[in-house]
């Protein structure tokens, strides 16, 4: 099974940009469909942006559409999530997620691998 960690999190002011990471140890990312997910407190864990295994199909949530973008190195064995002009809202922890199977789904239950996650902060 796949083991994935997130990195990249900050503090930052509102229209900063970050850059997260997750890097996958003991399987080969490409046999993954993957996604990223946010959870602020007292929110349930909210789809953000998810991948197809080969990179060609991305989605993403409407409060991040056209703002991140998510991308993969399969050969790094790493997935990334690029975040433009952040807002506050944005602020949460932020977890990325794999899934065996081809379908990509928006559904966080789908998923059945996790990180530990990374924290994003956005001040105003």
């Amino acid at each position: 099974q796949v083991q994935l960690v997130e990195s990249g999190g900050g503090l930052v002011q509102t229209g900063a940009s970050l850059r997260l990471s997750c890097a996958a140890s003991r399987s080969t990312l490409s046999g993954y469909t993957m996604g990223w997910f946010r959870q602020a407190p007292g929110k349930e864990r909210e789809f953000v942006a998810a991948i197809s295994r080969d990179g060609g199909n991305t989605y993403y949530a409407d409060s991040v559409r056209g703002r991140f973008a998510i991308s993969r190195d399969n050969a790094k064995n790493t997935l990334y999530l690029q975040m433009n002009n952040l807002e506050p809202e944005d602020t949460a922890m932020y977890y990325c997620a794999a899934r065996g199977s081809i379908i990509i789904t928006r559904t966080p239950a789908n998923y059945e691998y996790w990180g530990q996650g990374t924290q994003v902060t956005v001040s105003s």
